[in-house]
């Protein structure tokens, strides 16, 4: 009986072993290659440009927070594993960091997305650092697809042709939400074009069609931030003598400090939610990079306009 069971021991030993992978043997799914995403608005564009050529794994759930999100251990052994791993770089994954320091100091293939776009700096007061929110900005997305195109041409188990038709596909699409927003956005008297948010996360939509940014509650780049009082008072007389009419909370953020603005400095504008750092479940409006965009598009559009 016991030369039986260590038969069936060893057996079992090696189908876990066949079916466990490693970099660039398909991960856990035989021969479909895997790719390993950390946020959600990338995971939903590698989606679209890989199509069927890839188990796409995506570790932040909808709805949270990419500056704070963790992980179990199996979804960090995940990264050590995948034939490709994605990430949005430039500080973003602020609690996922050092899983993916091991993966690739573990040998796995990274593509930093904040590696292969033009970054954008925050002001000197907060820091002169990189600004990693740069999908705000469809043009610099644009790079991320032809940088993903090009990695992904490289992964044993891909057809190159496949994910080539499924990148242009995907520019296209890019270029129209670029034409939309900058429709929308012309519309805005130029005078109006000022934007105040739960924290700073729309230099580059700023830069790429013409707003000012203000402010933000939160200072800095990440929502791990908190703001003082004299942060409050600052950014009250900022809105009061640029005449914000509307500041924009984020859907992954109640707007509690936003509201804790106008009540506690007396502040009076109107609050819109807008979707900024994570998509949603389905049906919650803005499930796709592409709706969350045009949601926001929208939002900012109606929020800042003339009124009637």
């Amino acid at each position: 009986m016991r030369r039986f069971a260590a038969a069936g021991a060893a057996a079992l030993l090696l189908v876990l072993a066949g079916c466990a992978g490693g970099p660039g043997q398909g991960g856990a799914s035989g021969d479909t290659p895997r790719i390993v995403v950390t946020t959600n608005i990338l995971g939903d564009v590698v989606e679209e440009v890989v199509g069927d050529q890839a188990e796409v794994t995506t570790l932040m759930k909808p709805n949270a927070d990419p500056h704070s999100f963790e992980i179990s251990a199996q979804e960090a052994a995940l990264l050590g594993s995948a034939d490709l791993v994605v990430s949005n770089g430039l500080g973003l994954e602020e609690g996922l960091q050092q899983h993916l320091d091991r993966a690739a100091d573990a040998g796995a293939e990274m593509l930093v997305a904040g590696e292969v776009i033009e970054p954008l700096a925050y002001g000197a007061d907060q820091g002169g650092a990189d600004d990693p929110h740069f999908w705000t900005d469809p043009a610099r997305m644009v790079d991320v697809v032809d940088a993903l195109e090009e990695e992904l041409a490289d992964v044993d188990g891909i057809d190159a042709a496949a994910v080539a038709d499924g990148a242009a596909a995907y520019r296209d699409e890019l270029g129209a939400l670029d034409t939309e927003m900058t429709e929308a956005f012309a519309a805005i008297d130029p005078e109006r074009r000022a934007l105040v948010t739960n924290h700073h996360v729309f230099g580059y939509l700023a830069d790429r069609f013409g707003f000012r940014v203000v402010g933000a509650v939160i200072p800095g780049g990440t929502t791990l931030a908190a703001p003082s009082a004299a942060d409050l008072r600052d950014l009250a007389t900022a809105i009061e003598d640029a005449g914000v009419p509307t500041i924009f909370a984020e859907s992954s953020q109640p707007d509690r400090l936003v509201q804790a603005l106008a009540d506690e400095v007396g502040v009076h504008v109107d609050v819109v939610e807008l979707f900024t750092e994570s998509l949603t479940e389905p049906g919650e409006g803005a499930d796709t990079y592409l709706t969350m965009m045009r949601a926001n598009t929208q939002r900012i559009a109606d929020g800042l306009a003339e009124p009637r």
